[in-house]
């Protein structure tokens, strides 16, 4: 079994205050303890799950030069297609071994942010590639929704804290493709250790071991969810807006052993973002004599900046 602690949404929308506490009190101990989760109960249906895999599957099988015409200069990688090495993991050299399409937000009643995101980009060689993506994000939009209440409440704010800062907010849906590994890898892992930017991280279950969390004592360990589950993690937004009460954890993809070379991977995570000016200042009653403010003031928007520059996705 994975090390990872399990937890059903369900019983946080279930109605009964017993188990909605539960389920709050079992997500907040886990993202204190190690950061990791493996969620079911959540928003997404099994075949919505199986017709984006089969779309994400299509995508990247194009050509190469059909897929290039997708990747769109100046905006950092924000939407669209980032070809294979481009990404690299703060504080490394060498490009990931991977290449990623991303679906970003669809903004509703928000002229000014419309403006200042991206457009989604539409492929043209595959009619339901966008609708399904479309689909997928809004409902582990929602879902992450429901888990930020539970967080809101254990950290012991109003339930609906979050829900101004998340609606509209800059989120991305990243369907990864590992290819095959032809050579050895100087190195290069599929995706070197790192810790997420955003607030919380939703993962769909991976297809392929690989996926590693590495504990508090250091060990790394194996995070397999079910195919049902989604395998939900903290990021650097959340675990500085609490004081780093909530753990945001290094994880990596580590290149499979050499009999399964030959295969592809494919993950598909969803970053839950805030709008750009949600303040990120510790809060208030995650700070004691213990436990002193950490960090800087800071908005969403002025961190991601800073990630994005180290991360080698848009100059300083």
């Amino acid at each position: 079994m994975s090390a990872i602690p399990s937890v059903d949404l369900k019983d946080f929308v279930s109605g009964d205050p017993q188990r909605k506490q539960k389920f709050t009190e079992e997500i907040g101990g886990a993202f204190e303890n190690i950061g990791f989760v493996a969620l079911s109960g959540h928003f997404l249906s099994d075949e919505l799950v199986d017709q984006l895999y089969d779309e994400v599957k299509k995508f990247f099988a194009l050509p190469q030069e059909v897929k290039d015409k997708y990747e769109i200069e100046g905006i950092g990688g924000q939407r669209g297609y980032t070809s294979f090495g481009k990404e690299h993991a703060k504080g490394r050299k060498e490009g990931d071994l991977k290449e990623f399409w991303h679906f970003g937000q669809y903004v509703e009643d928000d002229p000014k942010l419309e403006a200042e995101y991206p457009d989604n980009v539409h492929v043209e060689e595959l009619p339901a590639f966008n609708e399904v993506g479309k689909e997928a994000y809004k409902m582990l939009e929602k879902t992450a929704q429901y888990v930020l209440r539970a967080l809101a409440l254990h950290l012991g704010l109003e339930e609906y804290y979050f829900d101004k800062w998340i609606k509209n907010g800059n989120s991305i849906l990243r369907p990864i493709h590992y290819p095959p590994i032809t050579e050895e890898p100087k190195n290069a892992v599929r995706a070197a250790a790192h810790g997420d930017i955003n607030l919380i991280t939703l993962l769909m279950g991976a297809h392929g071991k690989g996926l590693q969390v590495k504990n508090h004592k250091g060990e790394w360990v194996d995070a397999i969810a079910r195919p049902d589950q989604l395998m939900i993690n903290v990021g650097d937004m959340l675990s500085r807006l609490s004081n780093n009460k909530l753990k945001s954890t290094i994880h990596r993809v580590v290149n499979p052993p050499r009999e399964l070379w030959g295969t592809s991977r494919y993950s598909i995570p969803f970053f839950m973002h805030p709008i750009s000016e949600m303040p990120l200042n510790c809060l208030e009653n995650c700070i004691d004599e213990d436990h002193p403010k950490l960090y800087p003031d800071i908005t969403a928007g002025e961190f991601l900046h800073e990630r994005l520059i180290e991360l080698g996705l848009i100059k300083g």
